[in-house]
């Protein structure tokens, strides 16, 4: 029997009950303590100080919010609020959580445009915890996905991500650490033809603006850290992305630590599902402008901030600009954005 107005208008208006239970949305709040108070330290030359204020921040908020988090991915020094292993939260759901309160500490330093705050959240025993070392990686977003093999050279990647937005390879733009390890990787990209940009900081967010559209970024590609590769493979698995991984030990040791984490074979490619499986939530919030979000903006008596929320739960991905006051009294007016 096919169903009656009534019937069709209730079923529509019920609320999905997944996203009434995920906490999502209020993962912002995290984000955005840390941005604002990152966004005080901006060119001031102090990258310590802008991280250590940015992690407490963070610690603040999230010891009031209804989870049972481990950081899983934080800070290896023994006085931060962000260490590893650290039980987080109020009580509630237990989560993994991969924070990073300020990505992008040099260029908040130096004044620069891209950092942001950033935090993933992963199902409890989820998110990889990989030894701290170097991984050579590959991030591109849902219309080259499945195109990429970091085992290949690097112009056989850049003709097939080419091919797959139906152009030529000198029409991709390739982001790059600007780094000396990097040296004969960039000798590659132009020997392939793509474009490159240079970035001083920032390996988490060149991975998110190579999925999003209208950033004009097609390939993030380079050697970085492991822990920004979960977060990255984490961002990825919202946008429809894909990121590849590999270790890149620079000494026995690091060798051997891979092995008593269980992995045997240290040129093991790890994929976007291998790092962050699972239902994950990324957040992030600008601290300085940059093409993917607007940095924090003070005014009279309150800040304005810009952030992106994404949830596989929810399936769905968000920009939200946010105003936050600094007194209950307001003399300030709500302005409109870009006004």
């Amino acid at each position: 029997m096919a169903e009656t107005i009534e019937e069709t208008v209730e079923t529509a208006a019920a609320p999905n009950p997944v996203s009434r239970l995920c906490l999502c949305e209020q993962y912002v709040r995290v984000t955005e303590g840390a941005a604002i108070t990152a966004a005080r330290w901006l060119g001031r030359a102090d990258q310590d100080a802008a991280e250590r204020d940015a992690a407490e921040a963070m610690r603040r908020v999230l010891d009031d919010f209804p989870i049972e988090g481990r950081v899983v991915i934080g800070s290896a020094d023994e006085e931060s609020p962000l260490r590893v292993g650290e039980d987080i939260g109020a009580g509630g759901e237990t989560v993994d959580l991969a924070l990073d309160p300020l990505e992008g500490r040099g260029v908040v330093a130096r004044g620069g445009n891209g950092a942001m705050s950033m935090i993933a959240v992963g199902e409890r025993g989820s998110l990889l915890n990989l030894p701290d070392m170097y991984m050579r990686k590959m991030a591109v977003g849902p219309r080259a996905r499945g195109s990429i093999d970091l085992l290949k050279p690097l112009g056989e990647n850049v003709q097939a991500i080419a091919d797959s937005f139906g152009r030529r390879p000198n029409d991709i733009t390739t982001i790059v650490l600007d780094r000396p390890r990097h040296h004969d990787l960039i000798e590659d990209i132009r020997a392939s033809g793509a474009r490159i940009k240079l970035i001083q900081d920032g390996t988490v967010t060149a991975s998110i603006s190579a999925a999003i559209r209208g950033t004009n970024d097609h390939l993030a590609v380079g050697i970085g850290g492991t822990r920004q590769a979960v977060m990255s493979a984490a961002a990825l698995r919202c946008l429809g992305g894909e990121l590849q991984a590999q270790l890149w030990p620079t000494s026995r040791r690091e060798i051997e630590q891979a092995r008593e984490a269980g992995i045997d074979d240290p040129t093991r490619v790890f994929t976007t599902e291998e790092l962050a499986p699972g239902e994950v939530i990324v957040v992030a919030t600008g601290v300085s402008n940059g093409d993917l979000l607007r940095g924090v903006r003070f005014l009279a008596d309150s800040a304005r901030s810009h952030s992106l929320v994404m949830c596989t739960r929810c399936n769905w991905v968000r920009f939200i600009d946010g105003i936050h006051f600094f007194a209950r009294e307001r003399r300030e007016e709500v302005r409109l954005l870009g006004y």
